[in-house]
């Protein structure tokens, strides 16, 4: 496909080129921004990860963001080795040694940390927590509406792997996103074990039917920050927005679908499938809610 989009597509900028990276306590250029191959996260998908978006100087809902990174790695017994206070501290140095003051995404990882050996038992990683903040220049470079493609793989079971987590282990997204690439689509639209439309390999799914906000009942996909902005943007100017299952079926159906992300905020979908959603194009309602969404941003970093 000669025109491919991806939900993550950013302008080229070539300050990206010589940005500083945190890790393990010290900001170092991009090429000695290195960890071990007897790392947990290298080796094993073992650590958590969150990501934020600058605005206006702020980080846009860093105290939810912190929230959900230090939940996650309790919920895997991980210790960070850090209070959210040093967390935030260590995010604020890296964007000062950036120059950043908006348009910059920041990427907060932490492993279980190098192992003795190279097994998979935690008990082998006895030195202490990888921990690592990738920040970019970043201004997304949507050129079109996304396409989207259903795929085999589901949003499992939580006894499994729980898709609320934000875990290093993406493998099933992935495996999710090369089909749907296969089938000529930008990314995978997943379903859950009932086989209800869920959301898609990276981003959380909404779909619009006469002028109300649908979206999966949040069972199974990752409970995403900007996915509850917008229920709660919605709520509050009166828009009908429901948690709810809905098939295929029902989602081929709808007059405009979006996605909803940290880095893309909401980005239309014209396609599920190779059927035409709406109009093919941005309807009115998803570009009500990106405004709702703006005005929200510019409260928050005021």
């Amino acid at each position: 496909m000669t025109d491919h989009q991806t939900t993550h597509a950013a302008q080229e900028d070539a300050r990206n080129d010589e940005i500083l990276i945190w890790l393990n306590g010290r900001i170092v250029p991009k090429a000695e921004a290195v960890v071990s191959v007897y790392d947990s996260g290298f080796m094993l998908g073992d650590g958590v990860w969150e990501g934020l978006r600058l605005y206006n100087g702020k980080w846009a809902f860093v105290g939810e963001h912190l929230d959900r990174l230090f939940e996650a790695a309790r919920a895997i017994d991980l210790d960070i080795g850090m209070t959210r206070q040093e967390v935030f501290q260590a995010i604020t140095e890296t964007q000062y040694a950036n120059e950043m003051t908006t348009d910059a995404h920041a990427r907060l990882m932490v492993t279980r940390g190098i192992k003795t050996r190279p097994f998979q038992h935690p008990s082998l990683s006895q030195q202490g927590p990888t921990v690592t903040i990738i920040m970019e220049h970043s201004q997304p470079k949507i050129a079109r509406p996304i396409r989207l493609a259903t795929v085999p793989h589901i949003r499992g079971l939580p006894m499994t792997q729980d898709p609320k987590l934000n875990s290093h282990s993406k493998l099933n997204c992935i495996l999710a996103c090369i089909a749907a690439e296969k089938a000529g689509a930008d990314e995978a639209l997943m379903l859950d074990i009932h086989g209800f439309v869920n959301t898609t390999n990276a981003c959380n799914f909404f779909i619009v039917r006469k002028g109300a906000v649908w979206t999966s009942t949040g069972d199974y996909c990752m409970n995403g920050i900007t996915r509850q902005k917008v229920i709660d943007l919605c709520r509050e100017e009166a828009i009908p927005v429901y948690e709810k299952n809905f098939s295929l079926v029902e989602a081929y159906g709808a007059d405009e679908a979006f996605l909803t992300g940290t880095f893309g905020a909401q980005t239309p979908v014209s396609e599920i499938d190779g059927r035409q959603i709406g109009e093919g194009g941005q309807g009115p309602v998803t570009t009500r809610i990106q405004e709702l969404y703006k005005a929200l941003i510019q409260r928050e970093t005021q």
